[in-house]
């Protein structure tokens, strides 16, 4: 896919670390717009700047905060941003990200020119962006670099003997980066985090997730036609007739709807013991008869492994039966296809126009795609990221952010120590092992301790496409390698210039790129109280997610443990529901609602983040002597804390972009992250003397931490 969404979020209780499976992660772990490069756009001449960290013009005081907080901090965020043509969406976290693509591309531009005095790193940086710049030479070679590839799936035949070849060649594939029938990659043994144990799962969908496939309503129903008219449109770009090309992708569809009816749901992948099945090789290959599972290992440059998480057992029968039975000419057609989609920002302008058309306007409402500029610049750091971010970090996370950010993680720690002591519904033993995870916790801040070594990959001033084969090649090996060996508690999984942050249940870490330590969210010279509400209660939100109803499952260890006694597990699971079923009122857009169950991991950490973040600014401020009803701007210390997290979710976005987040993204949309935590909040009633019974404190209310 090319286009996701902004998340503050959790890793999947199951990351399958390839760049191969991305899909599959469902990781919600990255602030994006598209990544692909197409049409050659200069930048633009006058810098975008961030937003303030309170930020008074988007507010509307007419509106009663005690009605409706998101309203009152946003009301006229709308207006003084619309929506680029370029963008599906605008909130503070796009207006960051393109902040920071533009520092990216200085960086780039500077390092593009060549010359002597370049590091190596700087040479790949420059070389390859210089490469993905160059349209005339991407839109001159067509589909002539990927021409081997595309012989390879052509030469299969219906014959037994060529079915039997697809094991290699999807494993070809996927090394490649291609979403082709499953995911294979590695991870940490969920009940031995020491271990790197190989992964493998459902996978191989054109469209988002499997209810794509499976709804009966008419926006879905004209939603699957329009893809099929997609994939009809790329085949005969890449040369098919258009009237195979249209029985092919009809044929398609059929055969990702039979894998999606035999995949797990995106609840069901929340769940960790559903998706764990530690089986030895030889037990998991009788799931796959026909299919060699070597000559795969050896195509995709696995080591031969002994055992392997078999992460949905349920979805091999219906594949194994697709790869024997459908007509071989379909089976070529969903490779093809696959193959193009998945390279389409390195391939001529029509295929990525066509891709775009798709995933970016139909799908999110994106009118135009983003300038090439931006495209490439994001592309060197999806590719090489710490090599890029190590520049970025030296130029725009520079004097004491990072001790700053180390005490404000350390003040929201001792307030959830101070939490766990408090609350009434678990028992003292299950505290001690709570307390436990919570001093375990480990915190990655700014940027990594080892910079990652790229002197083995190849990157050249020419080469579009094989800079980005070469890239993901890099990258699938790397990760696959780790199989079998101890795991690097010092890796990152996002790079330093990324805008997010995320929580990791197998390592037990907190993560923060300097990419967010930037303004709004992070500010030196702001007061406290605006950096706790931004920051801060992003720090409690990834904090929150070691507790909440799937990080709750892994031990101080990151092992999948049951530390909890069954009455505080039940009296858990009571708050959980009454969190579940509150969101699940929530209207997302025309009549669509939230789903409580996929977006409880998310809800709570974003519940417990801002409760978490308001205890440590206040005990802070009682530490530091500051005054804390001291009015600034016309507002209290209180009333901007929560101001300043209500903002971070204002937001400007087309409907069909809330339409498909919210039927897939385990997040809720932006409006309801700020009223929907905000009625559950017991400091926010005091600070803007609410009282009870008005729409944002509610007689009843839910709470986990």
């Amino acid at each position: 896919m090319s286009e996701q969404s902004k998340t503050i979020a959790s890793t999947p209780a199951n990351p399958i670390r390839t760049l191969t499976n991305m899909a599959l992660a469902s990781s919600a772990i990255i602030l994006a717009a598209s990544l692909s490069c197409v049409a050659q756009t200069p930048a633009p001449p006058v810098p975008e700047k961030p937003l303030p960290a309170l930020d008074l013009s988007s507010m509307d005081l007419s509106v009663d905060p005690c009605t409706d907080m998101y309203k009152f901090a946003c009301g006229h965020f709308n207006a003084n941003h619309p929506i680029p043509s370029d963008q599906s969406e605008v909130d503070p976290f796009y207006v960051l990200y393109n902040v920071n693509t533009q520092e990216l591309n200085t960086i780039l531009e500077k390092a593009q020119v060549g010359g002597a005095s370049r590091s190596p790193d700087e040479q790949k940086i420059g070389d390859y962006f210089k490469a993905c710049m160059n349209t005339d030479l991407i839109n001159s070679e067509g589909l002539k670099p990927i021409q081997p590839l595309l012989d390879k799936i052509d030469a299969l035949s219906s014959s037994p003997a060529s079915r039997a070849e697809l094991a290699a060649l999807i494993g070809e594939l996927q090394r490649h980066g291609v979403n082709a029938f499953f995911g294979f990659g590695e991870q940490q043994d969920f009940t031995d985090a020491t271990k790197q144990i190989a992964e493998i799962a459902q996978g191989g969908l054109g469209l988002p997730e499997k209810d794509y496939y499976t709804r009966t309503g008419g926006k879905d129903v004209k939603l699957r036609a329009e893809y099929v008219a997609h994939v009809t449109k790329m085949l005969t770009l890449a040369g098919s007739r258009p009237e195979q090309a249209l029985k092919d992708a009809q044929n398609i569809l059929a055969l990702e709807t039979a894998l999606a009816n035999a995949s797990l749901g995106a609840v069901d992948l929340r769940e960790p013991e559903k998706t764990y099945h530690l089986q030895p090789i030889a037990t998991f290959i009788t799931s796959l008869p026909g299919f060699n599972f070597t000559a795969f290992e050896d195509a995709i440059h696995s080591p031969h492994v002994t055992e392997i998480n078999n992460s949905t057992p349920q979805f091999w029968p219906e594949m194994i039966k697709q790869m024997q039975t459908a007509d071989i000419a379909t089976i070529k057609a969903y490779l093809r296809y696959q193959l193009l989609t998945t390279l389409h920002r390195s391939l001529p302008k029509q295929l990525d126009d066509e891709n775009f058309d798709f995933y970016g306007r139909i799908l999110y409402g994106q009118p135009e795609q983003e300038p090439r500029w931006k495209r490439c610049s994001a592309a060197v750091d999806g590719a090489l990221g710490e090599a890029l971010g190590k520049v970025y970090v030296d130029q725009y996370f520079a004097g004491d952010s990072k001790a700053r950010m180390v005490q404000m993680v350390h003040d929201i720690e001792a307030a959830m120590s101070r939490d766990i002591d408090q609350i009434d519904w678990m028992s003292p033993a299950t505290k001690v092992r709570a307390r436990e995870k919570l001093a375990a916790v480990a915190n990655k801040i700014g940027y990594p301790d080892k910079w990652r070594d790229y002197s083995t990959l190849t990157i050249k001033p020419a080469d579009p496409i094989g800079n980005y084969l070469r890239a993901v090649d890099f990258e699938n090996d790397r990760e696959l390698n780790k199989i079998g060996k101890p795991v690097d508690h010092s890796e990152w999984g996002m790079t330093p210039p990324t805008v997010n942050a995320y929580y990791n249940d197998s390592m037990n870490d907190i993560n923060f790129p300097a990419g967010i330590l930037q303004p709004p969210f992070f500010d030196r010279t702001a007061d406290l109280a605006l950096n706790y509400g931004h920051i801060g209660s992003t720090i409690g939100h990834e904090l929150t997610h070691g507790f909440d109803d799937e990080g709750r499952k892994f031990d101080a260890k990151g092992n999948l443990s049951d530390w909890w006694s069954p009455e505080d597990l039940k009296k858990f699971e009571a708050r959980t529901d009454c969190l579940a079923n509150e969101y699940s009122s929530f209207i997302a857009v025309d009549d669509v609602k939230v789903n409580g169950r996929l977006t409880l991991g998310e809800n709570t950490a974003d519940n417990g983040g801002l409760l978490l973040a308001f205890m440590a600014y206040m005990q802070r401020a009682k530490d530091d002597h500051i005054d804390v009803n001291a009015k600034q701007s016309g507002f209290t210390g209180p009333q901007r804390f929560y101001i300043a997290y209500a903002q971070n979710d204002c937001q400007n976005t087309h409907p069909e972009a809330v339409r498909s987040l919210v039927l897939s993204d385990p997040h809720s949309p932006d409006q309801v992250r700020v009223n929907g935590v905000i009625v559950n909040q017991p400091g926010f009633a005091p600070a803007f003397n609410c009282k009870q019974g008005t729409p944002m404190v509610p007689t009843n209310s839910c709470r986990i931490w």
